[in-house]
């Protein structure tokens, strides 16, 4: 895996994503070989990673101001300055995939 895989995989993480969960059930036939019975599949949504967010923050060379002496509303207005940020990278990584 590549840096820019693992800042793809972060960005996703701390925005947030639906995946897939796959349930299947096997029985036997009269030969006594598996054979797929039941699958179900269920969307799953994964809410943000405020971890992987952070983390994403303290990469961040932009901010000076150290994270612990930020008030509440200066965090709140610097987290979505970066999910902005986050949301338009994305983008652009989706654009340049197609």
């Amino acid at each position: 895996m590549d840096e820019e895989e693992i800042m793809k995989a972060l960005v996703k993480r701390a925005l947030g994503y639906e995946s897939d969960e796959i349930v299947e059930e096997y029985t036997a036939d009269e030969n006594g070989n598996a054979v797929l019975s039941k699958r179900k599949i269920t969307k799953r949504y994964n809410p943000p990673d405020i971890n992987a967010l952070r983390f994403l923050m303290e990469q961040d060379e932009l901010s000076d101001v150290e994270l612990s002496q930020m008030t509440d509303a200066e965090l709140i207005k610097e987290k979505n300055r970066l999910l902005q940020l986050l949301k338009e990278k994305e983008k652009e990584n989706e654009n340049g995939n197609l």
